[in-house]
């Protein structure tokens, strides 16, 4: 056992192939000491003739675990506290058995239990998370501040639905003809005008409720990362706290997706240039593969930047600097972020869709055509219809915005933990007193 430190000096341990007292291979059983000289007239190739009259002392031979003889120097001390302490009673266990085998780490003291459980001010534990644990505190901030949570999403939600329902009712429904769309006999400028009407009315709404997401993400920011350190934060503070930052978060999401486009459009762009020349199928073939190529190389700045949100409120950065924070952060963890994100967006996905599509066949049933109508896409989409579907989004907008923030800050915070050690500075944030490496009881220290 020389290789495991506080058991004994080295060359000296039982394990070295001999017991203690008795001659082993490093000590000659017939060495003469310095009160026996050598008998005259020993043959010179008995074993005692084989060694030298200077010889070291007989102390530094001896096992520390012999007898001791008389003039021999006192065995060493056994190691300092950093490997254990004796359990009570002694060396010898209460059994009178040596505790420093399987059940004693380090030969001195009692097994150890591992390192001790890290400091939870709030939501999570302040050490690097898994992704249940980041779920879980996502879900552990709305549910422990509801109060804030639910009244910045209901809010967020509620002005994000009124300006959709307006723009659907008055607008969108009279100028956007998309009829030609289900209809088989319509040529091909029909079917371009209606696809043309149907993408201008989804980028309106989806712009719409792209800013109420930014609006919502920037104040959920704040509450999230004040659930980390346990600390309760008003919708008032929050918005004083985000206000700074509003603008420039706007901007960061207005330029990720002019990136994500123009990646998409430049990979499509060879095969559209190929049919416009007279390529017919040939470049019809390109465009769409190079659609896919372009969407793959978009999803991955897309993961790659998806940090940067966080990074920009709570570090407070500028826009190009939040992207670089955000590109260091995902760095060899890129796989990891992307399952992260994509497990919480189905998870809200489909819990929104447990709500929403209850509250649309209810809005189809009190309006038109009935159900029947809507499912063959001939229903009368009136007031009735916008208004009573429009309350299944505000709930389920409620449960997602709140998802959706929570998992990226939290997924922020993990990655800076497991990169920058931001768990010390939390505790310290936290007051939580004794925190950090060199705490008494942390293992190592």
């Amino acid at each position: 056992m020389n290789d495991t430190p506080g058991w004994a000096s080295p060359g000296s341990s039982p394990s070295d192939g001999h017991e203690p007292g008795k001659p082993g291979p490093n000590e000659p059983a017939d060495r003469p000491g310095p009160e026996q000289p050598a008998q005259p007239g020993t043959h010179p190739q008995s074993p005692g003739a084989q060694w030298s009259k200077e010889q070291p002392p007989p102390a530094q031979w001896s096992a520390p675990t012999g007898p001791q003889a008389p003039g021999q120097a006192p065995p060493p001390p056994p190691p300092g506290p950093g490997w254990g302490t004796p359990p009570p009673g002694g060396p010898a266990g209460a059994h009178g058995n040596w505790q420093g085998g399987p059940g004693g780490y380090g030969g001195w003291g009692t097994p150890w239990g591992g390192p001790p459980p890290a400091a939870k001010p709030g939501v999570i534990p302040l050490r690097p998370l898994g992704v249940g644990e980041i779920l879980d505190g996502a879900v552990s901030t709305m549910r422990t501040y509801w109060r804030t949570v639910l009244g910045i999403s209901l809010t967020v939600a509620v002005a994000v639905e009124i300006v959709v329902i307006l723009l659907q009712g008055l607008f969108l429904q009279d100028y956007a003809d998309t009829d030609a769309l289900g209809d088989p006999s319509a040529t091909l400028d029909e079917l371009t005008e209606a696809m043309g009407d149907a993408m201008l009315s989804s980028g309106v709404l989806f712009v719409i409720s792209l800013i109420g997401t930014v609006a919502a993400t920037a104040l959920l920011t704040t509450v999230t990362s004040r659930a980390v350190l346990g600390k309760p934060v008003t919708t008032g503070e929050a918005w004083r706290d985000a206000r700074p930052q509003i603008a420039k978060l706007f901007g960061l999401i207005f330029l990720l997706l002019v990136i994500a486009v123009g990646v998409a459009l430049a990979g499509a762009l060879p095969g559209i240039l190929v049919t416009l020349a007279g390529g017919g199928g040939g470049g019809a073939a390109l465009a769409v593969f190079g659609s896919l190529a372009g969407a793959v190389v978009a999803v991955w700045l897309m993961i790659r930047f998806s940090l940067a949100s966080p990074a920009l409120m709570l570090e407070k950065q500028s826009i190009t600097k939040a992207m670089s924070r955000s590109a260091k952060l995902v760095r060899g963890s890129w796989w990891r972020v992307f399952g992260i994100q994509l497990l919480a967006t189905i998870i809200a996905n489909v819990v929104a869709a447990i709500v929403v599509i209850p509250f649309t066949f209810l809005a189809a049933g009190l309006s038109g055509d009935g159900i029947s109508g809507f499912l063959n896409g001939t229903g009368d989409f009136g007031w009735t219809f916008l208004v009573v579907s429009g309350i299944g989004s505000v709930i389920g907008s409620m449960i997602t915005f709140p998802i959706s923030a929570g998992v990226t800050v939290l997924l922020y915070i993990d990655q800076r933990i497991r990169r920058e050690a931001l768990d010390l500075e939390l505790a310290r944030a936290a007051g939580v007193q004794g925190y950090g490496p060199t705490s008494p009881g942390t293992p190592g220290s």
